[in-house]
């Protein structure tokens, strides 16, 4: 018997958001899909309430950094707390795990980053979606990307 729901079926990848606006923060998205070639396009939706999604309103841009299926312990950090009550970046600095990409804070280990600039955007219910030109990007590092499904299996999520 098939007990995951259809969108569930297919791990995602797992990706970061870098924003600055007032506050830089970091974010985890998976709800992000290339969808045009020429030229290249990004779809991220990003949660309401957060302090990406105010960071992204204000400066139009981010970094989209794609995670390492190593880096699966960031979750917790970037995905299950608050930017608005804790100092993400700050956090990752004392763990010395940044650096700087096109004046974002990104993560050393990340597989690959893109420079987006909002084209458009729409409410998408719970998550403002967001069509974005890749402005530019860099393959950082080897290795496989994280993605739901060794999220699920480490037990940080439920599919």
């Amino acid at each position: 018997m098939i007990r995951k729901k259809p969108w569930n079926r297919v791990n995602l990848p797992v990706y970061s958001v870098s924003s600055k606006g007032n506050k830089p923060n970091m974010h985890i998205c998976t709800y992000v899909s290339a969808v045009s070639m020429q030229p290249k396009r990004m779809m991220v939706a990003i949660y309401h309430g957060t302090q990406t999604l105010e960071n992204v309103e204000k400066d139009q841009e981010f970094v989209l950094q794609l995670l390492d299926e190593n880096q699966y312990a960031l979750v917790n950090l970037l995905g299950k707390q608050s930017g608005k009550k804790i100092d993400k970046i700050s956090r990752l600095e004392k763990r010395k795990l940044l650096n700087e990409w096109e004046g974002y804070p990104v993560l050393q280990q990340a597989l690959a980053v893109m420079l987006l600039k909002v084209a458009n955007e729409m409410e998408g219910g719970d998550h403002r979606m967001y069509l974005c030109d890749v402005v530019s990007y860099k393959n950082m590092n080897e290795g496989n990307a994280l993605t739901t499904g060794v999220l699920a299996e480490k037990g940080i999520i439920r599919i």
